[in-house]
C-alpha cells in the first residue's frame, strides 16, 4: 500500500468511526423527546463497517492464520454431491439464506417489549464480538476437518462422555428448530395464494439456474443470476395476478396440505446434489431477502420515522411484561436470538456451507459478512416495532388471554397496561391493510410486516399500504423457508456422522441408501412436530415453541466452546478470550434462563409452576387462558411438564460438554503441550478464487494476467496474487 493510499484509509476509516459514534451517541443521550430511526441505522452500519474491516481481519489473520495454499475439502473430496467448490457470491448467497430464518424478524419485535434501546445494543454489539465471530470460526475449523458436523467435533474433540451429550442435544434442538420455523412458514403461507404461488415458482427457477449454470453455461454466475432475478421478479407479481384469478382456488392450500408439501419440499432438498436446488434457490432468496431490506433501509432514510417506543420501557425491570413474562436480564437476549448470537448457524457453519468453500480466506466474507447482514436485518425489525403506536402494539402482540378478542376488549386491555388506542383507530388499522382484526397477532411477524407497510406506504404511497402489508407476509415466509430446506440437509449430516460411529457405511456421504435413509428421519421427525402442531393448537410443536429461543442459545453455547477447546488445542491459548469472553456471557445468560424457565414460583414464567396452577384449577373443575374447555387443560399442563423436562435436560447436557472441554482446558494448560487434533493433513491447492465479493485490484490484476474472468476458480499451479491479504 503506498503512502497516498494508507493516508486516504485512515481519513475513510476515522471519518466511519466518528459518524457511527455520533449515532451511537445521540440514541445515548437524547431522552424525553423521539428520535429518528435513521441514528438506529446510522450506529450499526457504522460499527459493522469498523468490525468487519478490523476484527475480522484480526481473527482470520492472527488468530486462525487461514492458508490459500491450503486445499478446502470442496476441492479434495468434490463429489457432485455435498462437496462442491462454489463461487463465493453464490455461496454468501447460501449462507445467509441459510442462516436467516425466523429468529431476525420476530425475535427482535418481540423484544421491543423491553424498549428499543437494549434491544439495538445487544442486537449490533453481540453480532459483532459473539455471533459473527461464533459463525466464521466454526466454518473454519469445520473446514479443516473435512466439514465435519459440530456434534461429531465435538466427539472427536472433547471426548466420548461430551462428545455424546452434544451429539443428543444438538441433533434434538435442530429437529425443534426446523419444526418452529417450518410452523412459522405455515402460518404465513396458509389460505395465501399470492405467497404460495410466489415460493412454489422458485422451486423450478432454481432448477433450472441450478442446470444452466452447469450444463448450458458453466460458471456464468453474473449471467444466470439474471435470468434468475428477473424470473423471480415475474413469479413475484404473477403471484398478485394469481391472487385476484380462478387460479386462487387451486393455490389456496390448507395447513395440514402445506405440511406435506414442506416435507416433501425438505426431502428433496436434503437428497438432490446441492448446485442442483438448494444452492441456486438459496442464492436466488437471498436477492429477494438484500433486496428487500436495502429497500427498507432507504425508506426508513427517506420518510425518516420517528420511534414511538420508549428507549427502555418498564416491562424491563418488572418482567410483567404482556408479550413474554420475565426481566430484560436475561430475556431480552434469549427472545432476540439470531439477530446477535445463534446456535443454529453453527449447524449451518459446520453443514452444507464448509463442503462448498473454494478458499479460506472466504470465510470472513461468508462466516462474518453474512452474520452482520443478518443482525442489520434485526436491526430493521426492530426499527418497525418501534416506529408503530405503542398501542397497536401491544394490542397486536399480546395473547387473547389479555387482550380479549375485540377491539373494545384490547383497547381497554392497552389501557390498563398505560397505552391509549381507541376501538375506532383498532379497527382503522386492521381496515388500512384489508385484515379484519389486528387484535392478538402474535408471534411477530403480523407486527413487522405492518411497520414494514408503513415504512413502503410512506416512500411509495399510502394507497399501497394494504399491498406492501401482505407482500411483507409472503417475504417473510420465504425468509424462513431457506432455513427449513438448509437445515434438512445439516440435520442429515448430523445423523449420518452420529450413526456413522456405530455402523461407518451410513456415516459415507456418497452411499445413497444411507442418505435418503437419514433425510427421510429427519424430515419426519420435524414433520411430525409440524403437523401435530398445525392439527392441534395447543400440542405438537406450539408445546416445544417456548424452548426455541433457550434451545438456540444453549446451541451457541456448544458452539462457543468448541471453537474454544479447539483454539486452545492448537496453542493458541492466548486467543481463547475471543471466543472464550462470548462463550462465558452465554452460558451466563442460557443457563440463567433456563433456572428461571425451570423454577420460577412465577406460573407466567416457570413452567412447572405453570403446571401446577392449571393441574390444580382443573382439580377445582375451572378452565384458564388460553385453555377453553377441559381438554385445552390437560394439553396446557402435559405441554408444561415437556417443557420444563427438556429446558432441564437441554442444561444438564450443556453442563456436561462444558465441564468435559474444560478437562481438555486444563490438560493441555498444565502439560504446556499441543495435543492431537482431528484436523486433516495439507494438500496443496490447485484451485484459485478471489477472496471476497468484489476482486481487490490486486486480485484482478492476476485475473488479467491469466486471461480469467470472475465467473468462477481458475485451476493453476501458479500462486495467487494478494491471496488471503484483503483489506
Amino acid at each position: 500500500m503506498t503512502k497516498k493510499s494508507r493516508t486516504r484509509s485512515i481519513a475513510i476509516w476515522t471519518a466511519v468511526a466518528l459518524a457511527g459514534a455520533v449515532c451511537w451517541g445521540v440514541i445515548a443521550l437524547v431522552r424525553d423527546e423521539q428520535i429518528s430511526a435513521v441514528w438506529l441505522l446510522g450506529a450499526a452500519v457504522g460499527s459493522y463497517a469498523i468490525a468487519y474491516r478490523f476484527y475480522a481481519r484480526f481473527i482470520v489473520r492472527k488468530v486462525l492464520e487461514i492458508d490459500d495454499k491450503r486445499a478446502t475439502p470442496a476441492e479434495r473430496l468434490d463429489n457432485d454431491m455435498d462437496f462442491q467448490p462454489t463461487d463465493r457470491r453464490v455461496l454468501f448467497g447460501h449462507h445467509f439464506a441459510a442462516i436467516a430464518g425466523a429468529g431476525p424478524l420476530v425475535g427482535p419485535v418481540l423484544a421491543a417489549q423491553m424498549g428499543y434501546l437494549p434491544g439495538t445494543i445487544w442486537i449490533v454489539v453481540g453480532v459483532i464480538f459473539a455471533g459473527a465471530v461464533q459463525d466464521m470460526v466454526i466454518l473454519f475449523f469445520s473446514m479443516r476437518r473435512d466439514g465435519k458436523s459440530l456434534g461429531q467435533m465435538a466427539r472427536d474433540e472433547v471426548g466420548p462422555v461430551g462428545g455424546a451429550a452434544a451429539l443428543i442435544a444438538v441433533f434434538s434442538i435442530m429437529i425443534i428448530l426446523l419444526a418452529v420455523l417450518a410452523l412459522v412458514v405455515v402460518n404465513a403461507l396458509a389460505q395465501s395464494p399470492w405467497g404460495v404461488f410466489s415460493i412454489a415458482m422458485t422451486i423450478p427457477i432454481a432448477l433450472f439456474m441450478g442446470f444452466y449454470m452447469r450444463v448450458i453455461r458453466p460458471g456464468r454466475v453474473l449471467e444466470t443470476t439474471a435470468i434468475g432475478v428477473g424470473l423471480l421478479l415475474l413469479a413475484i407479481v404473477a403471484g398478485g395476478w394469481v391472487e385476484d384469478s380462478s387460479w386462487a382456488d387451486t393455490f389456496t392450500l390448507s395447513p395440514e396440505t402445506l405440511v406435506i408439501c414442506l416435507v416433501i419440499y425438505g426431502f428433496l432438498a436434503s437428497v438432490l446434489p446441492v448446485w442442483a436446488l438448494l444452492a441456486p434457490r438459496d442464492y436466488l432468496s437471498t436477492f429477494m431477502k438484500i433486496g428487500v431490506i436495502v429497500l427498507l433501509a432507504i425508506g426508513i432514510v427517506v420518510t425518516l420515522p420517528v420511534l414511538d417506543n420508549e428507549p427502555v420501557t418498564k416491562f424491563a425491570s418488572s418482567g410483567e411484561g404482556p408479550v413474554f413474562a420475565g426481566a430484560l436480564f436475561p430475556f431480552v437476549f434469549i427472545t432476540i436470538a439470531c439477530g446477535a448470537l445463534s446456535g443454529f448457524h453453527a449447524l449451518i457453519a459446520s453443514g452444507t456451507t464448509p463442503k462448498m468453500v473454494q478458499k479460506e480466506s472466504q470465510i470472513r466474507t461468508i462466516g462474518y459478512g453474512a452474520m452482520l447482514m443478518e443482525s442489520f436485518v434485526a436491526v430493521c425489525a426492530i426499527i418497525c416495532a418501534s416506529i408503530i403506536d405503542p398501542g397497536l402494539y401491544y394490542a397486536m402482540n399480546a395473547p387473547a388471554g389479555v387482550v380479549g378478542d375485540s377491539v373494545q376488549s384490547a383497547s381497554q386491555a392497552v389501557g390498563e397496561l398505560g397505552f391509549a388506542i381507541s376501538p375506532s383507530e383498532l379497527q382503522a388499522a386492521a381496515d388500512s391493510v384489508d385484515e379484519e382484526s389486528l387484535v392478538a397477532r402474535t408471534g411477530g411477524a403480523p407486527t413487522l410486516a405492518i411497520g414494514m407497510s408503513q415504512v413502503f406506504s410512506g416512500a411509495f404511497g399510502s394507497s399501497l399500504q394494504a399491498f406492501f402489508y401482505h407482500f411483507a407476509i409472503m417475504f417473510e415466509a420465504l425468509f424462513i423457508l431457506t432455513t427449513v430446506d438448509a437445515g434438512t440437509r445439516v440435520g442429515r449430516f448430523m445423523l449420518q456422522d452420529t450413526l456413522g460411529n456405530i455402523w461407518k457405511p451410513i456415516g459415507r456421504v456418497s452411499w445413497k441408501p444411507g442418505l435418503y435413509l437419514t433425510s427421510a428421519i429427519v424430515v419426519g421427525a420435524w414433520g411430525y412436530f409440524l403437523y401435530t402442531g398445525v392439527t392441534n393448537p395447543l400440542g405438537g410443536i406450539n408445546q416445544l415453541f417456548p424452548l426455541f429461543g433457550i434451545a438456540n442459545q444453549l446451541l451457541a453455547a456448544v458452539a462457543l466452546c468448541i471453537c474454544t477447546t479447539l483454539l486452545i488445542k492448537h496453542g493458541k491459548v492466548k486467543w481463547a478470550w475471543v471466543t472464550g469472553i462470548p462463550l462465558a456471557w452465554d452460558v451466563v445468560v442460557t443457563l440463567t434462563a433456563s433456572y428461571q424457565k425451570v423454577l420460577s414460583s412465577n406460573p407466567k414464567l416457570g413452567f412447572f409452576e405453570q403446571r401446577s396452577t392449571f393441574q390444580a384449577a382443573i382439580d377445582d373443575g375451572k378452565v384458564l387462558p388460553p385453555a377453553k374447555n377441559m381438554d385445552d387443560m390437560q394439553q396446557v399442563v402435559t405441554n408444561s411438564t415437556v417443557d420444563g423436562v427438556l429446558a432441564a435436560l437441554f442444561a444438564i447436557m450443556v453442563i456436561v460438554v462444558l465441564l468435559d472441554s474444560a478437562r481438555i482446558w486444563w490438560k493441555v494448560l498444565v502439560s504446556k503441550k499441543q495435543v492431537e487434533t482431528t484436523e486433516v493433513p495439507f494438500v496443496e491447492s490447485k484451485l484459485w478464487a478471489p477472496s471476497g465479493l468484489i476482486p481487490t485490484a490486486e486480485e484482478r490484476a492476476y485475473m488479467a494476467d491469466q486471461h480469467t474472468e470472475d465467473d468462477g476458480s481458475v485451476d493453476t499451479d501458479r500462486e495467487p496474487v494478494g491471496s488471503g491479504s484483503r483489506e
